[in-house]
């Protein structure tokens, strides 16, 4: 399944900085998003748009994860040559991804 078939995502953008939070739509999907969406899986997923250190915090009241992307934006979002290289791009592109 997808990641957006069981949650969506909330996201910001500072300088080079990219936030990303993942919350379930069910409380009872949490533990499993908590499991699939790691720091690992993410830096794996990402490896060619994040270059520094991914840190994840876990929002169990609220069932979210919060994902802090580092040298994340190629430069930031007014230094960047990419085309729409934003937080909210970045959230849309990990909703897409595949979880057991």
């Amino acid at each position: 399944m997808l990641l957006k078939e069981i949650a969506h995502s909330r996201t910001g953008d500072k300088g080079n900085i990219s936030v990303i939070s993942v919350i379930a739509y069910k409380d009872e999907d949490y533990d499993l998003i908590k499991e699939k969406v790691t720091e690992e899986k993410l830096k794996d997923y990402f490896k060619d748009i994040v270059h520094g250190k991914i840190t994840r915090y876990e929002m169990p009241t609220i069932s979210a994860l919060n994902f802090v992307l580092e040298d994340a934006l190629g430069g930031g979002v007014t230094r960047s040559l990419a085309i729409d290289m934003h937080g909210k791009t970045l959230g849309s592109a990990l909703l897409e991804m595949e979880i057991d």
